[in-house]
């Protein structure tokens, strides 16, 4: 039976009235319908949009490598709320998320596709707000002790004071050594790092402060060091605890007197620059020991930013895990979406003893082994896998899939609400009751969620 005029018009009302944009193609790709919304969201009017091939339209960055209509339309197959970003015709870049479904007509035969898809830029322009509270250049962090140096940060760079960063290693000291650097004035100068514990001490002296020729046997022609190459801008002193105890006195009179002088020279040099150094011990403690000086000590640490270690904030944990997701897809071309609530929890419980360079590490190692949109646990590496997990992934013996996936449903909602059991409940859509007996079922603890 036909469709007659009277039941297509109360068809386009229905779809008129709908929020997200919906178009059908025939099995040529040419647009048969294109709603309202469409239309606003495309910004093309429907009468120039119908008889037209989608791609035209919509210039999707999907349509060439992996159009979702035409996987629909070659498999059967629905697809849900699948990323993407098409270009209006205005040219503006719009975040969408589109799901597609084959059209049949009563007996079988394919007659095209329908897509519906809903524009996304007011939430990625708030997720984009949210974000730049808890970010500040590489620096990616929410806890309150992010929160206090995102504070501190702009009027400690205006100043031109020497600035100490404790933290363990791997925790990002190089990158907020960067970002003081590059909040100053002296930003279009050169950052000079130097790994005091990379240089061997028979030639620390030369690497830093340069020499003048005939200073030694090999020394032909003068050569500029590190403070040189650093002149007008700022130079960086990781590992800081490593400096030879000659060195220390030298380095003490560039502090000081703002001078040095290069191997073999009988003048000195001004040095104008800007130090910031950094350890990954106590300085105060090997100052009391006798392996510091104490007068270089108060000299770097006028201005003292601490880093803890990742497993002390774990908060940042899901930010950094986001970050690290954006990074790689742009660097490696691919599309992830994140990772699995049962990777989030293994990664929110793990100490992390290389802090944020070890979480950076097997994010990169997910994406090596994950062609899907999320990362799981098989795609990390096994030492940070528990033996119970190892076990549950294959053959997943004594469990069905379904009986996991409820059990990390269950676990990533308790993550959430820090194992509010009655707000997990409303977020699941299930009463406490039957919440309370599931935890039972799969061995899951409320209690152990608040801790994180």
């Amino acid at each position: 039976m036909q469709p007659t005029g009277k039941s297509m018009r109360f068809f386009e009302i229905i779809l008129d009235s709908v929020a997200d944009g919906v178009f059908t193609v025939d099995r040529e790709w040419k647009i048969t319908s294109f709603n309202k919304a469409a239309e606003r969201i495309t910004r093309v009017r429907a009468e120039d949009a119908i008889g037209r091939r989608c791609s035209e339209i919509f210039h999707a960055d999907i349509c060439e490598s992996s159009c979702a209509l035409r996987q629909t339309m070659e498999t059967g197959q629905e697809l849900i709320d699948v990323p993407a970003r098409i270009l209006d015709s205005q040219g503006r870049a719009v975040p969408i998320s589109l799901s597609t479904a084959a059209l049949r007509d009563a007996d079988g035969t394919l007659l095209g596709a329908v897509e519906t898809f809903r524009d996304l830029s007011a939430l990625e322009q708030l997720r984009r707000e949210i974000k730049s509270q808890y970010t500040f250049e590489d620096i990616v962090g929410k806890s309150n002790v992010f929160q206090r140096i995102f504070a501190l940060l702009p009027d400690i760079a205006e100043s031109d004071t020497t600035v100490l960063i404790e933290g363990a290693s791997g925790s990002g000291k190089e990158l907020l050594a960067r970002a003081v650097h590059n909040l100053s004035h002296r930003r279009n100068k050169a950052f000079v790092a130097v790994n005091c514990g990379a240089l061997p001490v028979n030639l620390f002296e030369s690497e830093l402060f340069g020499y003048a020729q005939g200073a030694f046997t090999d020394a032909r022609r003068d050569k500029p060091g590190r403070l040189a190459l650093a002149e007008g801008g700022t130079i960086f002193f990781d590992e800081v605890d490593e400096l030879p105890p000659a060195t220390q006195v030298k380095l003490l009179r560039v502090l000081q007197e703002r001078e040095y002088e290069p191997l073999g020279a009988v003048k000195s040099v001004h040095a104008d620059l800007r130090v910031v150094a950094a350890t990954n011990r106590s300085l105060a403690e090997l100052v009391s020991s006798g392996r510091f000086r104490d007068d270089l000590y108060f000299r770097l640490a006028v201005v003292r930013l601490s880093i803890p270690p990742l497993k002390e904030r774990r908060q940042d944990i899901p930010l950094l895990v986001e970050h690290f997701v954006q990074r790689f897809n742009a660097k490696r071309g691919k599309s992830i979406a994140g990772v699995t609530p049962a990777v989030m929890e293994l990664l929110m419980r793990h100490d992390f003893p290389g802090n944020v360079r070890e979480l950076e590490n097997l994010i990169e190692y997910g994406f090596v082994l994950c062609h899907n949109r999320l990362i799981d646990i098989q795609h990390l590496p096994e030492h940070v896998q528990p033996d119970s997990q190892r076990t549950t992934l294959s053959p997943m013996k004594g469990r069905s899939g379904l009986r996991l996936a409820e059990a990390d449903a269950i676990r990533a909602a308790l993550l959430q609400t820090k194992g509010h059991v009655e707000k997990t409940a409303r977020d699941l859509g299930i009463s406490r009751t039957t919440l309370w007996r599931k935890m039972k079922q799969y061995g899951v603890n409320a209690r152990e969620y608040r801790k994180i």
